[in-house]
């Protein structure tokens, strides 16, 4: 029998001497990747709920190389396809020498660059970044290239329609009803199979499914990967367990966010060391199906968040990557706010970011989905919001309060002051080389908002700092903002807004922060994808984006800046 790849290469983790390439596959099957025509390297597939991945751990590669690879099921080669333009794929192994340049982005509606998904989400930021790498050409090892997806990969909550006609058609019963058996939304995916397809429609472009096989990708997810305002609060949380649907569609997600995406993030000791990892290995030997394996280990991640960590970090070059896990760890009291109980990274999740956020190296770098530094009446906004929902107004505020939060999506880190506080004195902490040599940069990088802007934070008090600290969002990859949210973004971010925020916040005696920042600059709003390039202590951010948009439109960049 003949076997096929589904989906993938994808090249994820990569070391000085180390690379990891996953694949799907329509059957059992052993994958042998064979690099620059030499020595060879299999896996084993693994299997669950009827569907078939590899993650092939390649080793004893040269340090700072580009190498050619390919692809075999069985003795057949899969990969690169007989008719494919685009240059071959390659392992990109780590230089510590060598300068970095990191792409990012996040929130990609799939569409195609159709007449229709261009008119209405914008030109697909992922597919340009392909055609542009691949026009520039980049089969040199002077530089470590690196991809940041951070959030929303997958929209599990507002699919296109390909997917709605997958889902009209897998549900539908001989009698013409709903086989799902717990009135699953018929817009939204609820079971695994079900995710199993959306990553397929996400990542099967031809350009896209590309540039995943040839550089090196970090993922991390954010709320549209399981739910819109995925853990906002604990009635938003009471309020989805109600739903007769809930427990299936976090289980799958979760389970399907490991496969596609999590355990790829992860280095070969560390997958080694993983539990999860060594019990699916377990089933692979045993011909088994890891399914219920997957689903058990989902819900107890749902239900016990420090069950589990889902941040991670990659020191590449001479920047350090931590990639914060701000959805699923979050702990949602609905007391006082300063007492921690209410927490974007939970306990566990802020003792690793201290464990990591330490001197050293050149550059820092902190990947939150979810901005840091919001525009500052956004900020106030939120804050008051929160203090407002703990109580602060008194009881009969606390209802109002929470449906407005859940109405403007008050869910960033100005929403949860105990992390925010927290992070921001470790940030000046670091910044001022209090743990350690002081780095050239500190920097946030973010997504989720739909648009993109440039923060510079300061001190507001006790001194100066060595490093410079700044915010950097991009977003979004394919889905822009509406006109009408435009506006509405932009006016939120206006003086006067600025000004009846800091009033609101005092009146409800929320803590000053300790970092000071402004936007440099106007926000964009329109699909881009980030880039930062670090050589030696200096780094140069860039947004690119496609200002005559089309389905072959090449990206051009329409701002630069120091950091």
């Amino acid at each position: 029998m003949t076997v096929s790849l589904l989906l993938g290469p994808v090249l994820r983790h990569v070391g000085p001497t180390t690379a990891t390439v996953w694949v799907e596959t329509d059957a059992p099957c052993d994958v042998r990747i064979r690099v620059d025509g030499g020595a060879v390297h299999a896996a084993r597939t693994f299997t669950v709920h009827g569907h078939h991945y590899a993650v092939c751990e390649i080793d004893g590669l040269p340090t700072g190389a580009v190498l050619p690879y390919e692809v075999f099921l069985g003795e057949d080669r899969v990969w690169p396809e007989p008719d494919n333009s685009l240059p071959p794929s390659v392992l990109r192994t780590l230089c510590p020498q060598a300068p970095t340049r990191l792409l990012y982005g996040s929130c990609r509606a799939p569409t195609g660059d159709t007449p229709e998904g261009l008119v209405r989400y914008g030109p697909d930021m992922l597919r340009a970044s392909a055609r542009r790498l691949a026009r520039e050409g980049f089969d040199s090892a002077d530089e470590n290239l690196v991809l940041l997806l951070i959030g929303d990969q997958v929209y599990a909550d507002e699919v296109q329609e390909p997917m709605r006609a997958f889902l009209r058609r897998v549900r539908r019963t001989d009698s013409g009803d709903d086989a799902s058996g717990d009135d699953a939304p018929e817009d939204e995916v609820v079971r695994y199979d079900e995710y199993a397809e959306l990553y397929r429609q996400a990542w099967s472009d031809p350009q896209v499914r590309w540039l995943l096989s040839t550089v090196p990708t970090l993922m991390v997810f954010d709320d549209h990967d399981i739910r819109d305002d995925w853990n906002t609060s604990a009635a938003w949380r009471r309020g989805m367990d109600e739903r007769p649907w809930w427990r299936t569609r976090v289980t799958s997600g979760l389970g399907a966010y490991w496969v596609y995406q999590h355990v790829g993030n992860l280095s070969p000791d560390a997958r080694a060391e993983d539990p999860l990892w060594a019990a699916v290995r377990d089933h692979r030997e045993r011909g088994a199906d890891a399914g219920d394996t997957l689903d058990s280990f989902a819900w107890r991640a749902h239900e016990e968040p420090s069950s589990y960590r889902w941040s991670h970090r990659h020191d590449v070059g001479g920047v350090r990557i931590l990639v914060a896990d701000t959805r699923c760890n979050r702990a949602l009291g609905e007391g006082d706010p300063s007492d921690g109980s209410r927490s974007i990274l939970g306990s566990e999740g802020h003792d690793w970011l201290d464990e990591n956020l330490t001197g050293g190296p050149e550059h820092i770098v902190v990947a939150s989905t979810v901005p840091v530094l919001l525009p500052p009446p956004v900020h106030h906004l939120e804050a008051w919001n929160e203090a407002v929902c703990g109580g602060a107004w008194g009881a009969a505020a606390r209802g109002p309060a929470e449906r407005l939060r859940q109405a403007l999506d008050l869910e960033h880190w100005g929403a949860f002051q105990y992390s925010f506080h927290r992070l921001a004195d470790a940030l000046l902490d670091v910044a001022r080389g209090g743990r350690g040599p002081a780095p050239a940069t500190v920097l946030l990088l973010s997504g989720d908002v739909h648009f993109s802007y440039l923060a510079r934070a300061r001190a507001r008090a006790g001194g100066g700092t060595t490093s410079r600290v700044t915010q950097l969002v991009s977003s979004a990859l394919c889905n822009q903002l509406p006109p009408n949210f435009r506006r509405a973004a932009a006016l939120s971010a206006s003086w006067p807004f600025h000004l009846a925020g800091l009033v609101m916040t005092r009146l409800a005696g929320v803590r000053r922060s300790p970092l000071s920042w402004r936007l440099a600059g106007r926000p964009h709003f329109g699909n881009t994808i980030g880039e930062v390039a670090f050589d030696g202590r200096e780094a140069e951010a860039r947004w690119y984006h496609c200002p005559q948009g089309g389905g072959e439109a090449l990206p051009e960049v329409h701002r630069r800046a120091r950091v």
